[in-house]
């Protein structure tokens, strides 16, 4: 990433306590409670609902959760130490998912028994855009050039599903609005990232097609970004079309920022950096701090009653996202923005007693539930955050 603005040396030196303290959560707090209590060496795999002290309360397999494991387990090995046993780790991810959730005409199973047996299958191309992150990175982790190839040939399939999921068995019904939802090509703008692994230029026309529809979500006569729009881009007047999600627009936001870098393309940055802005500015809680789960753009009440919940995940986007904002801007609301997510944070959901993070609070910032692990709650956004902003940092003070 070009760092741009020189830092100054008061500057340099505050950034010193920020590195340190994410280096000590991600390998002395998080990455341990992971590895302590996930991993099932009997049936292959991971254990994903683990209570707050890492008791596994519930042995259901989650594909998402296997794949992003895998994922963050492979690139630690590749990015931050070859330890024989995270590969280890993400190889009995791999072998699960491979060996019972990978059906013959390549959809994967969303949620598998303790030993691999189905239990249920969505409707959607998630489980599989996991399992192709998986595929590509502990691919490379291994020195498996066929798993890469296969991410690739997998990668290929679910782009043909991925704006009509009637592909994957999802009905389409005649009083449905035709909307286009934000998710699918960022999903599928990160999967090209993942998979090219540095050298996108057989995706150039696909890269661009992501961009140009991750455009059409961004609003700046209203400075929103919205969930949901129509194919052609306009904005759709209901509690979908109004939706706004803080943190799917700032993890939005920071995936452009390095495709931005990749293409050497500076407007791509400007849209970014204003994404990331943005949905800082419309979501942070001015009352009790931290940001909402969702918001109607134009000030409803949301139709979904967990809207005003503040929840790990966002946060962890937020957190990187403003600090890369600021290591390309240099304005001092970008930083004040990272020190703001980053004190919520270690405030409310980082637990110093049993390690890693707690997932869902309420408005006021009290737990609302105590696990560390669940269906949609994995190894996956805390480290990947944590170490996104440690490599961050060091360019940063190496710059």
């Amino acid at each position: 990433m070009d760092i741009m603005p020189p830092l100054s040396p008061d500057r340099r030196r505050a950034l010193t306590p920020y590195r340190r303290k994410y280096e000590t959560e991600l390998f002395e707090r998080v990455i341990p409670f992971w590895e302590q209590h996930s991993v099932d060496r009997t049936h292959g795999g991971y254990y994903n609902c683990l209570d707050r002290d890492g008791t596994v309360y519930d042995t259901t397999k989650h594909a998402w959760l296997q794949g992003r494991q895998v994922w963050m387990f492979s690139t630690l090995y590749r990015e931050a130490e070859a330890r024989a046993e995270w590969l280890e780790i993400a190889r009995l991810g791999m072998a699960f998912l491979r060996t019972h959730a990978l059906r013959d005409n390549g959809q994967v199973f969303f949620a598998l028994t303790e030993d691999g047996q189905p239990i249920y299958q969505q409707r959607k191309i998630f489980s599989e855009a996991f399992y192709v992150m998986a595929l590509a990175e502990y691919g490379r982790a291994a020195e498996r050039p066929d798993l890469v190839q296969e991410a690739k040939d997998e990668l290929a399939l679910l782009w043909d599903w991925a704006y009509d999921w009637s592909e994957v068995g999802r009905p389409v019904h005649g009083g449905q609005t035709p909307t286009q939802q934000l998710v699918v090509p960022m999903i599928l703008l990160h999967l090209i990232d993942v998979v090219a692994g540095g050298d996108a230029s057989d995706y150039a026309a696909e890269v661009d097609d992501c961009l140009r529809r991750i455009q059409m979500h961004v609003h700046a006569e209203t400075k929103t970004v919205r969930e949901n729009v129509a194919p052609d881009g306009s904005l759709i007047d209901s509690p979908a079309g109004r939706l706004l999600s803080p943190g799917h627009a700032i993890e939005n936001g920071w995936f452009v920022h390095h495709w931005a870098d990749e293409l050497g393309r500076d407007e791509l940055h400007t849209l970014a950096t204003n994404m990331i802005r943005w949905s800082h500015e419309r979501g942070w809680d001015d009352e009790y701090g931290g940001l909402f789960y969702f918001l109607d753009a134009e000030g409803y009440s949301p139709t979904q009653l967990e809207w005003f919940m503040k929840l790990w995940w966002v946060h962890c986007e937020a957190l990187y996202g403003h600090l890369l904002n600021y290591a390309l801007t240099g304005d001092e609301a970008d930083w004040a923005a990272f020190e703001q997510v980053d004190a919520y944070i270690f405030e409310h959901f980082a637990d110093p007693e049993h390690g890693e993070w707690f997932g869902y609070l309420d408005r006021q910032g009290n737990v609302t539930h105590r696990f560390k692990g669940a269906p949609y709650k994995g190894c996956f956004h805390v480290p990947r955050a944590l170490w996104l902003c440690i490599q961050l940092l060091d360019e940063m003070v190496a710059a």
